[in-house]
């Protein structure tokens, strides 16, 4: 497995003013190849910008593999680029080619909102990645490539490393980091016959279920409710400000502050809570719904097929219920480590539907228990992980356990499911 450890540096202003300057060509190729290809779409509009082959395969003509080749010309014709190591400028365009993919193939799905990626500001700090070499570790140091002058870009770390793939230099709120992608052994997974089933919520951060039909529920402290007051106070004084001068600034820098506290909060939330999952339960198989977190956030359409803007509370709700997504990351490196895997499955329509009978009910947001025609009255994220477990092992086809886990809801008191295991497939 690969893992990313996040390390502070402390450059001397030597180094910071050769890191600037390296960040700075590397802004400057993002930027010409980012005009490069909005040039392209804007002159071609998507109808001549890709060629569609018989078997289906997708080639844009400005693309990585074309940008990358006139990159030893680019560097001919503006020597300034030669400073920086060459896989750093590499990585510079296929992380742009990320950004615009990315695009492309939200417009092609339909999707009218998703706008190009933008140009980067002067201002602003770029990633440098370097990928495979550009770098040298030894002795708990590592020494980072260029050719801008004799300054050396030697920093100490924490601890050795058996095996690294790429080290990324970032910089974040004033502090610079590097980022190092190294090699950890992970225990081999083995399914031990027991799962638990996962439901990730807005007021409970998980509701989970395991194959004894015993419940885990975690209720979410949401530190946001405590600090978004306090940011929306600032940012409404600093917009107020005249942008740029000495209080805008002031308050700015504060307002960054506490919404670095707020994300620390969260983070640290989840990185216990993700710990105690793993530790504490004896499947080897973690099971959870796949959330589309994006659509959560987007305005609400009435019947009518008209915008409507979504409740402020809701998408704070979603967003800052702690990223469910970074959540799904946590968990599922934990596990691995120590043997486990997580899976994710589709629990669309999860929470609407009875897992006794089927039938599906309107369940807003705010409704948070389901009271079914057929008896069954349960609270919504409880209902979901059990649909979420009864799917996870009739798409499997494991008879044996979706028997033992009817039985164990029987035992515990909850009504056990009147349609067929293939039903909720």
């Amino acid at each position: 497995m690969q893992l990313t450890e996040k390390i502070r540096i402390h450059p001397t202003p030597e180094q910071e003013e050769v890191l600037w300057h390296l960040s700075e060509q590397c802004r400057l190729l993002y930027n010409f190849a980012l005009a490069e290809r909005r040039k392209e779409w804007v002159l071609n509009n998507l109808r001549d910008s890709f060629q569609v082959f018989p078997w289906g395969k997708t080639e844009y003509k400005v693309n990585y593999k074309k940008q990358q080749n006139d990159l030893p010309a680019i560097k001919e014709k503006y020597p300034r680029y030669s400073v920086v190591y060459s896989k750093v400028l590499q990585m510079v365009l296929r992380g742009l080619d990320g950004d615009y993919s990315s695009f492309i193939e939200q417009r092609v799905n339909g999707d009218k909102n998703a706008h190009p990626p933008g140009f980067k500001g002067k201002p602003y700090f770029t990633t440098m990645i370097y990928n495979q070499s550009g770098f040298k570790i030894k002795d708990q140091t590592i020494s980072l490539s260029h050719f801008y002058n004799e300054i050396p870009l030697v920093f100490e770390l924490l601890r050795t490393y058996s095996r690294v793939y790429q080290v990324t230099v970032f910089q974040k709120d004033g502090k610079y980091y590097l980022g190092i992608v190294h090699e950890v052994t992970e225990k081999p997974y083995v399914d031990n016959g027991l799962y638990q089933a996962i439901d990730l919520g807005i007021t409970k951060t998980i509701t989970a279920i395991n194959t004894e039909s015993k419940f885990f529920e975690a209720t979410n402290p949401r530190p946001d409710k405590y600090w978004n007051p306090k940011v929306d106070e600032l940012q409404a004084r600093r917009d107020h400000c005249i942008k740029g001068s000495k209080h805008w600034h002031r308050l700015d820098r504060a307002k960054n502050k506490l919404t670095r506290k707020c994300s620390n909060q969260i983070k640290d939330i989840q990185h216990k809570l993700t710990r105690k999952m793993v530790d504490n339960t004896r499947a080897n198989t973690i099971i959870i719904g796949d959330l589309d977190v994006k659509k959560m956030a987007q305005s609400k359409k009435t019947k009518t097929k008209l915008p409507v803007k979504a409740k402020k509370s809701l998408n704070r709700s979603t967003q800052n219920n702690g990223y469910l997504s970074q959540f799904v990351r946590f968990l599922t490196y934990k596990a691995e480590l120590i043997g486990k895997k997580v899976i994710e499955i589709d629990e669309r329509k999860t929470s609407k539907r009875c897992y006794v009978c089927g039938k599906e009910h309107d369940m807003p947001l705010w409704k948070r228990t389901m009271n079914c025609d057929c008896g069954n009255v349960i609270d919504r994220d409880r209902n979901s992980s059990i649909y979420i477990m009864l799917r996870f092992l009739s798409q499997n086809a494991m008879w044996t356990g979706y028997q033992q886990f009817v039985g164990n809801l029987r035992q515990t008191g909850l009504m056990v499911p009147k349609l067929a295991p293939q039903a909720y497939s």
